[in-house]
Parts: structure tokens; C-alpha cells; sequence
């Protein structure tokens, strides 16, 4: 049974993370681009998207790495 969540006050700040995954044939992937995103201010952004390959266990390996790195830079600004 999910628990639910409870707002703490005095907690750091809140954000959106966007995110996507799909894992595709080896050897199919022939190039990798940029996401836009809309923002509620009207102006846009970009995501970089990125490429992982190998087995799955590599590819899981690699992805909490990549995932522990990101939170490690963010907490740094």
C-alpha cells in the first residue's frame, strides 16, 4: 500500500523533474537530440538527452550513476 506524502515545512524547494526512458535494439539508434520544453512564463527551455549503452545491468548501473551525479551538481548550486 502507497503512503502518502506530507509536506514538511520548512523543506528545501520544490521543482519538476522531466523525464523519459526507452530502451531501443542495439544498433538502432542513429542520433540523439535535445527535448524542448514550454514554460509557464511562455518561454521555452531544453533538456539534453542522453545515451546509455550496453546490458541491461550496465545500462541500469550507468543510469544511477548519471542519476547520484545530477543530484550531486544540483546540490552544489
Amino acid at each position: 500500500m502507497a503512503r502518502k506524502l506530507t509536506l514538511v515545512k520548512g523543506a528545501s524547494q520544490r521543482g519538476s523533474l522531466v523525464y523519459g526512458m526507452r530502451i531501443f535494439d542495439q544498433d538502432s539508434v542513429a542520433g540523439v537530440e535535445d527535448a524542448r520544453v514550454s514554460l509557464a512564463d511562455g518561454s521555452r527551455g531544453r533538456v539534453t538527452m542522453h545515451l546509455i549503452e550496453g546490458s541491461r545491468a550496465q545500462i541500469r548501473r550507468q543510469l544511477m550513476q548519471s542519476i547520484d551525479a545530477f543530484f550531486e551538481l544540483l546540490d552544489e548550486r
